[in-house]
């Protein structure tokens, strides 16, 4: 029996980030007879992923975080893996900050197909975004196929140029959607485990970073938890799934808002889709993004959706969705949140499918690319 063609993924981490678990629902639903993944990371800590990659039959390898000043080690350290490890067909690279450093690395080391993969439409405030920016400058030269998971994100990464002249391939961020389908049963459960059964409950999902804009979000709620404390509206509750460096400064700034007991950090959870379940509205005010998961997810298990303007239009695939500025007074959000709090929740799971955002339809289409090289 022939061995499965093996692909390396080069990831950050195997934390339940965004790019991470897009990745692994692709994993998850390809004919692993066939195509094999194997994930190169930048971390020597063991991540969420890991015991299931190896059940899986993945491999795991490590090299150091790339932080500029070792640059050079860096690119040794990178390529002294390829050396070793040329046994790939593909190689992804999800880390567009330094795909312009490795990729050439593992060309040279003679790996057929090399793929730079958008995820991100924008980078991070400073001295770190500028540098990001300086890294990406030829990245659209320096791959074989430019892989983008939305038109800002293929913008922002490769540049108009490359997008224009139809360089990019548009990968939708899929999802199983079945599995945010709307379930009475698991709303209920969920909210009663919480203890919020009584609840009118705002919902996000994101890592606390500068990107998903946590303090605007907060001021919006803290404008809804004002008029539940008047009692002339409804009892609101925030829910925050998701980690990051920037969660003790939101806890700290619910505090400051008045609004702590009604705010509930949940921290990362494996089985996400049911806390979707519990949620009766989900308020996304990133300032950038290159597709967002969660938008579909929402949008997958009957969510009504409020997000920022700068978020990518090919997410708004249903109804559900509505857009704002986050130059708008918080204030405005809340107003609009409020005044379209009533529907009638029902999954969204099939248009979500309809729409090509469903994972298995994009396995089959992702192995066929894996297994020929070429992008049909």
């Amino acid at each position: 029996m022939a061995k499965p063609i093996r692909v390396l993924h080069v990831l950050g981490n195997t934390q339940l980030g965004g790019a991470e678990s897009r990745t692994m629902d692709l994993y998850r639903h390809l004919d692993r007879s066939r195509v094999q993944f194997d994930f190169l990371v930048h971390t020597e800590r063991e991540g969420h992923f890991d015991k299931e990659i190896k059940e899986l039959g993945g491999r795991i390898f490590r090299v150091p975080r790339f932080r500029m000043y070792n640059y050079f080690s860096y690119k040794k350290a990178v390529a002294g893996f390829f050396k070793k490890h040329h046994e790939f067909c593909m190689v992804q690279g999800h880390i567009t900050s330094t795909a312009s450093i490795y990729l050439p690395v593992a060309k040279k080391a003679g790996i057929s197909v090399t793929i730079a993969h958008a995820r991100s439409a924008g980078v991070d405030k400073g001295v770190k975004g500028t540098l990001t920016r300086w890294l990406r400058r030829n990245l659209s030269k320096k791959a074989d196929y430019l892989f983008t998971c939305s038109r800002l994100a293929g913008i922002s990464v490769f540049g108009a140029q490359a997008v224009r002249e139809g360089r990019t391939v548009f990968i939708p961020n899929a999802i199983d959607c079945q599995a945010f389908s709307y379930q009475k049963d698991t709303r209920e459960r969920v909210r009663r485990e919480l203890g919020i059964e009584d609840k009118y409950v705002i919902g996000h999902v994101g890592r606390f970073h500068y990107a998903k804009n946590h303090e605007y979000l907060l001021q919006v709620f803290a404008t809804l938890a004002g008029r539940s404390e008047m009692g002339v509206r409804k009892d609101y509750v925030l829910i925050l799934l998701g980690e990051g460096e920037g969660m003790e400064g939101a806890k700290a700034l619910s505090e400051q808002l008045g609004i702590g007991e009604r705010v509930h950090f949940l921290g990362n959870r494996s089985n996400v889709y049911d806390y979707y379940q519990a949620m009766d509205y989900f308020v996304y005010p990133s300032r950038f993004e290159g597709l967002p998961g969660t938008v579909v997810e929402a949008q997958a298990a009957g969510l009504r959706v409020l997000m920022s303007d700068t978020i990518c239009e090919e997410v708004a695939a249903t109804e559900l969705v509505h857009v704002m500025s986050i130059r708008e007074d918080p204030k405005v959000w809340a107003d609009y949140v409020e005044s379209t709090a009533d529907y009638e929740r029902r999954s969204y799971a099939e248009e979500m499918k309809n729409a090509g955002f469903d994972v298995a339809a994009q396995a089959q289409r992702m192995m066929g690319f894996y297994e020929t090289g070429e992008w049909r």
